[in-house]
């Protein structure tokens, strides 16, 4: 079985090309999917007991945890702390389930993969890119977003041209979503076993 790590920087595309993947008949492992779950059961008790008043009745109000992490590196890193070793053990189930039933190929869309040290998880990696002008028109349509969050996130992301070096494939979402499907279908051909 192949895993093929997914990454790339904030508004480049990532979920969009997961989704690909997984309407190819690719099982795809969503990291912010798993926080999500996550946050609505076995985490709500770690968070709360780190961050009392971001939980009630078994889910951690995000919102909440927003207002008590924004802006403190001690608090993220906490957070990560308590967030990174669950969604870690989510994905490895996820791999062993796959296995187990014989999957050929499976994506693990890790969304800070080179960052984490998650390199070390996966047999090839793919970098979902885009031009700096799309990705930045992208996230600040995003409700919330500001110029500066964005700045503060792209501070704490791997440059979008060092992960495109040290990638095995490129999906580019800049051309639109038919010439993103056509990257896909590529990495889906390279990393599948030829029928003989």
């Amino acid at each position: 079985m192949i895993i093929l790590g997914l990454t790339g920087s904030i508004g480049m595309g990532k979920s969009t090309t997961a989704k690909m993947f997984a309407e190819a008949g690719i099982p795809v492992h969503d990291s912010d999917e798993a926080v999500h779950r996550l946050y609505a059961g076995p985490a709500a008790e770690l968070v709360e007991a780190e961050f009392p008043g971001t939980a009630a009745n078994g889910a951690v109000d995000r919102e909440k945890l927003s207002r008590a992490v924004v802006g403190s590196d001690a608090a993220m890193k906490a957070l990560e702390r308590i967030v990174h070793p669950l969604v870690r053990a989510d994905a490895n189930a996820f791999v062993e389930d796959n296995r187990r039933k014989g999957a050929p190929l499976i994506v693990l869309d890790i969304p800070l993969l080179f960052e984490t040290g998650g390199r070390d998880r996966v047999d090839k990696v793919a970098v979902v890119t885009a031009p700096a002008d799309i990705q930045r028109e992208r996230v600040l349509a995003r409700p919330g977003m500001t110029l500066e969050k964005f700045d503060a996130i792209l501070a704490k992301q791997m440059p979008d041209a060092e992960k495109r070096r040290r990638a095995d494939f490129i999906v580019d979402t800049g051309g639109g979503m038919e010439a993103a499907r056509q990257d896909v279908r590529r990495i889906i051909d390279a990393l599948s076993p030829k029928a003989g």
